[in-house]
């Protein structure tokens, strides 16, 4: 494609927290998609290794690390200049997502964002209690922003592929269930109507199923974290508890898992005493089949689990079993289990591959609906490294679902600057996804008769609950 679509005008001034992978791989995007005063756009940065992007283009750059100290200080200037409405792209780490969010809130700026992001120290606490390390702990903080302050300026939270574009699959993935069980049904218009639609599918819960295969040039070297997307990101989440969304469907638990304490929120997670990128869990992708995928902490895990709630409490009348169940590249498996074998000391290189360093390969992302009347359902984004050097520049597969999404959630946020804080199951889907679309690559569905209780070589003793293959308890690998 060369005649890219102008989505909207920016008024006012765009500042950029962050110019890591994904930072860089979203620059393109806002170039081709919104008009605005280029003159009037900054990034801020603790790093200047890709400050020549900036300086080719005449963009501001100011290298500096956004601090609890100074991020009031610094921002509100940048954010306020001139005419217009601002817009703030926060695609860092080490910031706290809240207090920037409430902060561009305060001065009336639209504000995107991929993640719920703590200021530093919050994920190596030793100190801290295993449930406030938790994703649950941090969307809590959020909502409860939103349930203290509701309306006003649109800020849109947790973003990205996932959490963020997966929501959105969902709900289409839901509305492509319904036609081939034959029971079509008009697009629902809330929160509840999406909740009894999942419910009265029979839909038991979510797999967030996705396995990267690009391949590397070269191998990869001690002593180092290789990822396609932030290290310090995936290192962070990793080593939080393993959790996920609860079903009222799920008869067993395991011993080292732990629920929320009443009053905190939702209720609508649970989580393990051990570390996300440490478990792994049965799921199924259409390229591989059956596989491994890991564990790993995410927000959607909650939001979707909260969202499709029927009821409230521990003990809902439904909801579903949501958590991510991820098969990261090769190189990135590697790094996990040379960090995990030094007692989870990280290594002292962090890498991201960018698209020149991959041989080939895609980043299969999608949702697994399982449990209804077809037994599972992948519906998802097979998006080749190939295709992204086609498209979009700076980044590999797995940067261009997040950066697209980043786009997508700029645009709904222009569309809609008086919404509030929301996340992505609370957008319309079918805008967002319109947006999006042209950089995911085919974006298909795929049924499976895989259960978790396939492909097991039954040589040894396996306590499995056979009433229901579906059941937690089957899924994870103990």
């Amino acid at each position: 494609m060369s005649d890219w679509p102008i989505h909207g005008t920016i008024t006012g001034p765009i500042v950029m927290i962050g110019f890591g992978s994904i930072g860089r791989g979203t620059l393109p995007l806002i170039e081709r998609h919104f008009e605005y005063d280029k003159s009037r756009m900054v990034v801020i940065d603790p790093s200047d290794a890709d400050k020549r992007l900036l300086d080719e283009r005449g963009i501001e750059f100011i290298q500096l690390a956004i601090t609890a100290g100074n991020y009031r200080e610094v921002l509100t200037p940048l954010l306020t200049k001139g005419e217009g409405q601002g817009f703030c792209v926060n695609l860092s780490v080490d910031t706290s997502s809240l207090d920037i969010l409430k902060l561009t809130r305060e001065l009336g700026v639209l504000y995107v964002d991929t993640v719920v992001e703590p200021w530093p120290g919050f994920y190596f606490d030793e100190n801290a209690k295993p449930e406030t390390r938790t994703n649950y702990h941090l969307r809590e903080t959020v909502r409860a922003e939103k349930r203290a302050n509701p309306g006003g300026t649109t800020a849109v939270s947790c973003c990205g592929a996932n959490p963020g574009m997966v929501s959105w699959f969902v709900k289409q993935a839901l509305m492509n269930l319904a036609e081939e069980l034959g029971h079509p049904a008009a697009m629902p218009t809330s929160r509840e109507e999406w909740a009894k639609l999942m419910q009265g599918l029979g839909v038991k819960g979510v797999h967030i199923a996705e396995r990267d295969t690009q391949r590397t040039k070269h191998p990869k070297p001690m002593d180092a974290f290789w990822n396609t997307w932030s290290v310090e990101g995936f290192v962070s989440e990793g080593l939080q508890p393993a959790e996920l969304g609860w079903g009222s469907h799920e008869k067993w638990m395991p011993e080292n898992m732990r629920v929320q304490p009443e009053g905190s929120g939702c209720l609508a997670a649970r989580f393990m005493l051990q570390p996300g990128a440490n478990t792994r869990v049965r799921t199924w992708c259409p390229t591989p089949g059956a596989q491994y995928g890991f564990l790993v902490t995410h927000n959607e895990s909650v939001s979707i689990a909260d969202y499709y709630t029927v009821g409230e409490g521990l003990d809902p009348e439904y909801r579903p079993t949501c958590h991510y169940a991820y098969h990261p590249a090769n190189d990135a498996v590697l790094s996990l289990h040379e960090m995990f074998g030094q007692a989870g000391q990280p290594q002292s290189v962090f890498h991201v591959l960018d698209e020149d360093e991959i041989e080939d390969g895609i980043d299969e992302l999608g949702v697994l609906l399982y449990g209804h009347a077809r037994n599972a359902y992948w519906f998802g984004s097979q998006l080749s490294v190939e295709e992204t050097r086609r498209i979009a520049p700076y980044q590999n597969a797995t940067g261009l679902q997040v950066t697209s999404a980043v786009l997508a959630g700029m645009v709904w946020a222009l569309e809609n600057p008086e919404a509030g804080i929301v996340e992505a199951d609370e957008m319309d889907h079918v805008r967002c996804l319109e947006v999006q679309l042209p950089y995911l690559g085919p974006v298909k569905g795929y049924y499976t008769d895989w259960t978790p209780l396939d492909g097991r070589p039954h040589l040894f003793p396996d306590d499995l609950d056979t009433s229901d293959p579906w059941q937690f308890k089957n899924v994870l690998v103990r």
